[in-house]
């Protein structure tokens, strides 16, 4: 069975090629300015705020736009955003959980409940598929930071706890609570990373055809397409004849 980072890369490249700019700048200022509004403006003394601004750089986001999107969270006129999780089943019986930022949880709910009914699937309660992932950070570095043996170092060092790297870079995760840590003490040894977030990670997969694994990347693409949704994370799995095909197509 092919693992989930393999997925992870190709939906991150398909969306490199696909994704509207605009949009996804637009994603990662709301998160810059819902951190901000959270806690301090001050990166140094918000950690969740330092993460965010971290992504915005790591996909070329203008400094100018970083910045505009801290000052919002201290002006009068600065929406206030919910953080809404949705969770579902996908074709196939895949779960599925969707991270939204919301300023209308009705239209959010109504968006994605109908992305999932187009879709074959159905969208539960919060807590119905939750149990099958768990709650992790993941550190992603650039293949060129580095061989496999000496970031499989760096993050045991650092008190990581499973590294996975290929062609495309290096996925580095660790205990939800340990991501500052982790991060630190990678930074101090690899550099500034290109990714770090807390993600849903899988238990165990649910195992589909070709045909499953395309209506699936198609509803978690309809699913990102949405303004509110942040992530989106599936727990489905193809062998690796599907993969390639996946891969190429």
């Amino acid at each position: 069975m092919a693992g989930h980072s393999q997925f992870k890369n190709i939906m991150h490249r398909k969306g490199r090629q696909d994704a509207v700019r605009s949009k996804m700048f637009s994603k990662l200022a709301r998160e810059i300015t819902v951190a901000a509004k959270m806690g301090l403006p001050d990166p140094g003394m918000n950690p969740r705020l330092r993460l965010a601004i971290q992504n915005a750089k790591a996909q070329s986001m203008p400094k100018d736009n970083i910045e505009r999107a801290i000052k919002k969270a201290s002006g009068g006129d600065a929406e206030n955003y919910d953080e809404v999780r949705y969770e579902g089943y996908g074709p196939g019986g895949v779960a599925v959980i969707v991270e939204a930022l919301t300023d209308n949880r009705n239209r959010s709910a109504s968006n994605i409940r109908a992305a999932f009914t187009k879709a074959g699937g159905s969208l539960g309660e919060t807590g119905s598929v939750a149990f099958m992932f768990d709650r992790v950070g993941e550190i992603i570095y650039p293949a060129e930071a580095g061989n496999a043996d000496t970031i499989m170092e760096a993050a045991i060092e650092a008190g990581a706890e499973d590294v996975q790297s290929d062609e495309n870079g290096h996925v580095i995760t660790c205990a939800f609570e340990d991501i500052g840590d982790v991060t630190t003490a990678l930074e101090e040894a690899l550099g500034e990373a290109e990714s770090v977030k807390a993600i849903w990670r899988p238990q165990t997969g649910t195992p589909v055809d070709e045909e499953r694994a395309q209506s699936i990347l198609k509803l978690i693409a309809t699913l990102e397409d949405d303004d509110d949704v942040q992530n989106v994370y599936a727990n489905f799995e193809v062998d690796d004849e599907t993969l390639a095909k996946l891969s190429a197509a």
